[in-house]
């Protein structure tokens, strides 16, 4: 098959532009390398710098193409507090060219990687996809609104889609910015260098973590997967974490004595977060493999910034 990944040099869009082009599949890759890096892609992988707003260079990019990734984003949620029209323009302006562009050319199937941040709150035991929404940051809105384009452009112009709310996902290779970094690289580094990891409110709030092959393993899934037209499925490991229990498991892989501060003045956000995967099982039939304690082992064999 022909794949066209926007992102394709990001953390997870590396990972599954790599795996597709190990199983032999054609894979162009797009990414304006705001963030990404293109020397973690495969010599097989055809990557283009660019804008996922440029029309034209889409044109091109999507000819003979049978399905898109579209990961191409601003993913932090802090950043997004700051920034929200940035993160308007990108994930919803980005995500609405793009379908233009799909809609133009003729090709007939996208996965967009959406976030399980669409939420909000977990009320009750486990977050499906039947769940009223109930973002909590620009990010999260971002997000949201781009399944709803999705899926409504999809509609009117005859494409199959799907929207995969990915979790917590982590594992090698994730960004690591100077400001608003996600937890678990961050953890991981402070813990190896002997510094302090801080716990926003008590630690008690807890998270859905992924590793980043399991993710891949459901979007390589969800590009042949029937019966999925204009679906959101949930993509996490169904185990809720606290961040206290995520402390105590880096101190130990990472066998460090590093200081724990709990920071009472600062809010945690969302207080709890796990997903449902009865419609991930049931739809791509996909079963998480990496509990989190191995993911973060692997992470640090795997990560050559952990050596």
């Amino acid at each position: 098959m022909n794949f066209l990944i926007t992102g394709a040099a990001g953390f997870l869009g590396s990972s599954l532009a790599n795996q597709l082009a190990r199983e032999g599949h054609q894979v162009r890759g797009m990414d304006d390398l705001s963030t990404g890096d293109p020397k973690g892609l495969s010599p097989d992988v055809h990557f283009t710098r660019g804008d996922v707003s440029d029309r034209p260079k889409l044109w091109t990019l999507l000819q003979d193409v049978d399905v898109v990734y579209h990961l191409a984003a601003r993913v932090s949620v802090p950043e997004s507090v700051l920034y929200p029209r940035d993160y308007n323009a990108v994930n919803v302006g980005g995500t609405v060219a793009l379908m233009e562009a799909m809609r133009d050319v003729g090709v007939k199937r996208v996965v967009l990687a959406s976030s399980g941040a669409v939420y909000g709150d977990m009320i009750d035991d486990g977050l499906k996809e039947t769940d009223t929404p109930n973002p909590r940051s620009p990010y999260a809105v971002s997000k949201l609104s781009a399944e709803y384009y999705v899926r409504t452009i999809g509609n009117l112009w005859n494409i199959e889609t799907v929207s995969l709310r990915i979790f917590n996902a982590y594992g090698p290779g994730q960004h690591l910015p100077p400001s608003h970094p996600p937890v678990v690289p961050h953890y991981l580094r402070q813990a190896l260098r002997g510094g302090t990891l801080v716990a926003h409110g008590d630690g008690s709030q807890t998270r859905d973590y992924i590793y980043v092959d399991d993710v891949v393993s459901a979007m390589v899934a969800a590009s042949t997967a029937p019966g999925i037209n204009g679906l959101v499925i949930n993509v996490g490991s169904g185990v809720e974490t606290s961040i206290k229990d995520l402390i105590r498991m880096v101190l130990d892989v990472t066998n460090s004595q590093a200081n724990i501060v709990s920071n009472l003045q600062t809010s945690s956000g969302v207080s709890h977060m796990k997903a449902d995967l009865t419609l991930a099982k049931d739809k791509l039939r996909f079963t998480p493999s990496i509990g989190l304690k191995d993911g973060l082992r692997l992470t640090l064999q795997r990560d050559p910034r952990f050596k």
